[in-house]
């Protein structure tokens, strides 16, 4: 169970990452590379479910045929298929990952329910269920070997074989397994059940049990990653805990598991309302939070699973409800809840939800007897409800309205008491739960949501509009994407933040016309507000790379006016850049910026050596890439450096500070590189802030086979 489970977890990202190349990093890409493997994964345990019906002996000769079958698509890899002409990408890209993986997917992925059920019929009497910590053991292990060990230290082709090499060791230890199975039992009365099958309230009910913490879970990577921190491999620890919280659930010693499920209202209570703050100034501190209340979330309503749980016997139609709720929350959070939600809503729905379904227990016998009687929690709903209502209104008339809620030591003191009181009393509990969300940044976000244009959500985040004095901002997370003045066409005209004139990306732009002309073909990867198209000059030719459409459309909204007032002819395409530029031709562009890096989420396979060769093939000889790396917790410049070399580049960089002659400028980090020495010299000038760019000794430069951004993390 472990072996199979560190395979599968394995090889989803190892899949995803050879995709990259070929299918681009557009949300598409991942989304359907999810669905493909939400859809095998049921289909695994469904497998499961059907083959517990047969005897022993049928189950290991099928069960070891489908093994054997799927070694066919060994070595594990992406299918050299392509798309036919005038293919759908929505339904072409599942169906490449299914014939890619799926047999191979679909067949291990069965392990977990399958081996419980064999260990029960081998063993007749034991509880098989502890054994579920070991498949959730693996899952971690290979989670974390992933990011941390395989991809730093395998090219891809290595790992293709390494994950071969395992699947290989999988069927061997399946086939021992098979040796213990009873040899007489061989009629499918002797597997029978013994009990009646659960009611559909208690299968819906394993469902729900497993949709709310799989939400929860990508809800959680979501909301720290949007609202508090965004840092690279941060979505390995929700995952992580998410994992870890199955191997105490269903563990054998049930007191950890028990502890932190007594334990569990309390946190949501107390955490819950904190975390809807989304207090950025103390980063650290509330994403300790976020993932203390995700871990006890998912440790409270999975032991509620296991407490749930049949007879060995009926084990894998429980494993299968359990990955239909999984599946429902992965969905639920990962695709709807982007398309239905301008905000990150999904995490204070699924809070209230885990509030309700999680167990309680009054503090006291005294509270217990006060909620046993009649009405009592009826009444504590309403005075709640009631206390709400006038402390929104008394709120809503203070200066900026619904939107500046100020947080009180004492207002937190009494919603706690308030929670504390009403443990054991779902209605009122919930009600505080409520009340608390509200009070402490649910208010600040309807309002928002409720202000016509102040914010947009696509599938790469949240994008927020706040209008100043003075300025207009746009804010990714808590990545500042762009900075407008206002007050004058001149101040709307104005390059700002990591663009000013005096940035390396403004010096090139601003030496464009002397180094190419008057007809000089720009491009831009990367559209944020548009800052950039305020360089752009009469007979210029501007073209914007973009791979979400939420930044076109605040372009075209004309929230921020830079492309519509300083080059409203700019072409934008939409889709992954590297895609787009293989398509490009030869010598179609003089200077070509790439500005996708100053986020968390770097897309690695832009800054490849067969990256680096498109950018060589569609750039003009003597053109200019200027490539921007100012980035908080990555540092970009030696896999730059690395491709300069490799590809015959000639690299300078420029760490801009501004000056205060420079309004909203911010500090920046940029690389331009040619492979023209007359246009390096020009480019340089006689200002001696330009400094050569110097490789790391040892560094290789990223490849489509390898990259790893461990070596560039700034802790």
């Amino acid at each position: 169970m472990l072996t199979g489970s560190f395979l599968l977890f394995l090889v989803q990202p190892m899949i995803a990452r050879l995709a990259l190349p070929r299918l681009g990093g557009a949300p598409a890409v991942w989304n359907s590379a999810m669905l493909v493997y939400q859809a095998l994964l049921l289909g695994g345990y469904g497998y499961a479910h059907l083959l517990g019906r047969l005897a022993p002996r049928r189950q290991r000769t099928l069960h070891l045929t489908v093994l054997l079958a799927a070694c066919a698509f060994l070595p594990i890899g992406l299918s050299a298929r392509a798309p036919p002409a005038g293919a759908e990408p929505a339904l072409w890209v599942p169906y490449l990952f299914a014939v890619s993986i799926g047999p191979l997917f679909f067949a291990v992925s069965s392990q977990a329910p399958l081996m419980q059920r064999w260990y029960e019929l081998a063993r007749p009497g034991t509880d098989p269920y502890p054994l579920y910590a070991a498949s959730n053991l693996g899952s971690f292990a290979g989670l974390v070997a992933f990011p941390l060990l395989v991809e730093p230290l395998l090219r891809v082709t290595s790992q293709r074989w390494l994950w071969t090499g395992g699947y290989l060791l999988l069927i061997a230890l399946v086939l021992a397994c098979a040796t213990r199975l009873p040899p007489r039992a061989t009629s499918a009365a002797d597997v029978a059940p013994s009990e009646p099958a659960p009611p559909r309230s208690r299968v819906l009910l394993w469902v729900v049990l497993g949709l709310v913490p799989s939400g929860m879970m990508l809800a959680t990577s979501t909301f720290i990653s949007t609202d508090l921190v965004a840092m690279p491999l941060l979505w390995v620890i929700p995952l992580a805990l998410y994992l870890l919280s199955f191997s105490i659930a269903f563990a054998a010693r049930r007191w950890l598991a028990d502890t932190l499920t007594g334990a569990a209202p309390v946190t949501i209570l107390l955490f819950g309302g904190i975390m809807m703050g989304g207090f950025s100034e103390m980063a650290t501190l509330s994403t300790l939070m976020a993932l203390v209340l995700l871990f006890m979330i998912s440790v409270a309503l999975h032991t509620s699973l296991y407490r749930l749980r049949p007879e060995p016997a009926r084990l894998t139609g429980f494993y299968l409800a359990m990955s239909v709720g999984g599946a429902l929350g992965g969905v639920f959070a990962g695709l709807v809840a982007p398309t239905l939600f301008d905000w990150t809503w999904e995490y204070p729905i699924l809070i209230l939800a885990a509030g309700a379904l999680v167990p309680q227990a009054p503090l006291a016998a005294a509270l217990r007897v006060l909620w046993e009687r009649r009405g009592a929690r009826l009444g504590a709903a309403a005075v709640i409800l009631v206390g709400l209502t006038v402390a929104a209104a008394i709120v809503a008339q203070g200066p900026g309205g619904l939107r500046v809620v100020r947080h009180t030591s004492a207002t937190f003191v009494v919603i706690a008491a308030a929670g504390l009181l009403t443990l054991g009393a779902r209605l009122p509990y919930l009600m505080v739960l409520a009340s608390a969300l509200l009070l402490f940044g649910g208010f600040r976000s309807l309002s928002l949501s409720l202000e016509p244009g102040a914010r947009l959500r696509s599938y790469f985040g949240v994008y927020t509009v706040v209008d100043e004095p003075n300025r207009r901002t746009l804010v990714h997370g808590t990545t500042l994407h762009g900075v407008q003045l206002t007050g004058s066409p001149a101040r709307e005209r104005t390059p700002t933040t990591y663009y000013t004139p005096g940035s390396g990306v403004g010096r090139a732009m601003r030496a464009a016309p002397l180094l190419f002309g008057a007809r000089a073909r720009i491009g831009v990867v990367g559209l944020g507000t548009g800052t950039l198209a305020c360089y752009a000059r009469p007979g210029q030719s501007w073209r914007f790379y973009e791979i979400d459409p939420a930044m076109a459309q605040l372009s075209h909204a004309r929230r921020f006016t830079f492309l519509a007032d300083c080059a409203p002819g700019a072409a934008i395409e939409l889709g992954d850049a590297r895609v787009s530029l293989e398509r490009a031709a030869p010598a179609s562009l003089d200077l070509l910026a790439l500005d996708a890096f100053s986020s968390d989420a770097v897309p690695m396979h832009l800054l490849t050596r067969e990256a680096f060769a498109v950018y060589a093939r569609v750039v003009a000889p003597r053109g200019v890439l200027a490539v921007h790396i100012s980035n908080r917790f990555v540092n970009l410049g030696p896999v730059v450096a690395a491709a300069a070399r490799a590809g015959g580049w000639r690299a300078l960089i420029l760490n801009h500070r501004p000056d205060a002659t420079e309004e909203e400028g911010t500090p920046s980090s940029w690389i331009v590189l040619t492979r023209d020495p007359w246009t390096q010299a020009l480019l340089a000038g006689d200002e001696g802030d330009w400094r050569a760019l110097r490789r790391r000794p040892g560094f290789a430069p990223w490849t489509d086979d390898y990259a790893t951004i461990l070596p560039l993390l700034r802790f």
